[in-house]
């Protein structure tokens, strides 16, 4: 199966806890996603990410109505265990994997993460009963920095496996994971490095303003809406280079970040945002145009760093 370079991200489905409602303000339930699943397999995007913390499972069981339509061939499942949830699965990596697959109604993960670094020498080893057993084809890191991904790596190592894909937070307002020379890495040793939150949460789509803010009561509204009018040079100026390319703000983000080689992992809550990413995955912006676009980032000087997050240098 040919993997595509754009990921769907499923953050926001569900309610509750880390659900659409509380990040996004906004609805996502199996009425409205099931729209937006179709549309994205018939562009050819079939690499979804989901973790079993996204509304406490109420994503991955989303998920797994939509994949059970399918032909399990087609489709490319990528979930995560969350160390600050383990205790609800006695403190066990295979079986909180287990329970995702049996929300999903899957015999194996096609991509299965750590999702935070906690503890990494206690957490990574847990992984390799999975690979052996076949539950797991691939396994990735999420939030680690280089010396936690090094880690990792020597512990499947021991035992003949490998990282395959890091994924951490990576956009035009936070580059700590090149500048800490993670990118540089994934490129040396084959490893995918996914960044999500390219387009900050919707702060980099070039729809938002001070008199146009984000929803006020969502997460992402009390995050961004203070520096709006610090981001507009920089917005202005994505959408000033999408247009020699025919493209929207968004998808300058979403094109940057895949010419910098990185795999962008978007939210996919509207039929729009998957068609957007699919075409935005065709073009690749020249050098001239993403220095450009740095420079405008840096200038912004807003750090985007999430307080789940530590420092990747």
């Amino acid at each position: 199966m040919k993997e595509t370079n754009i990921a769907l991200g499923t953050w926001a489905w569900g309610a509750g806890a880390f659900g659409g409602d509380s990040v996004f303000g906004n609805k996502t339930d199996e009425e409205t996603l099931h729209p937006v699943f179709e549309t994205a397999m018939k562009a050819g995007l079939n690499l979804w990410d989901t973790a079993t913390v996204y509304g406490m499972g109420e994503s991955e069981r989303i998920l797994g109505t939509f994949v059970k339509e399918l032909k399990r061939e087609d489709i490319l499942v990528s979930t995560k265990f969350t160390p600050q949830i383990a205790e609800m699965y006695e403190n066990s990596v295979e079986k909180m994997a287990e329970a995702s697959m049996k929300r999903m109604g899957l015999d194996y993960i096609d991509i299965y993460w750590i999702h935070n670094p906690m503890d990494v020498e206690r957490w990574t080893p847990g992984l390799i009963p999975l690979l052996k057993s076949g539950k797991v084809k691939r396994i990735g890191v999420s939030n680690h920095n280089l010396d936690e991904i090094c880690r990792a790596n020597g512990i499947l190592a021991q035992e003949g496996f490998k990282i395959s894909a890091v994924q951490n937070h990576f956009s035009l307002l936070y580059r700590s994971s090149e500048k800490a020379g993670i990118l540089d890495y994934c490129k040396q040793n084959g490893i995918q490095f996914w960044a999500y939150m390219v387009l900050e949460q919707g702060a980099l789509s070039g729809k938002y303003n001070k008199e146009n803010p984000l929803p006020a009561e969502s997460d992402r509204g009390r995050r961004y809406n203070p520096v709006l009018d610090r981001l507009k040079a920089l917005t202005d100026g994505m959408k000033a280079i999408g247009e020699k390319h025919g493209i929207s703000c968004s998808q300058v983000g979403i094109a940057w970040a895949i010419t910098k080689g990185a795999l962008p992992l978007i939210g996919a809550t509207k039929e729009r945002h998957v068609l957007e990413a699919a075409a935005a995955a065709q073009v690749r912006l020249s050098q001239e145009e993403v220095e450009r676009l740095e420079q405008l980032a840096i200038a912004t000087g807003v750090d985007t760093r999430g307080d789940w997050e530590h420092t990747m240098d």
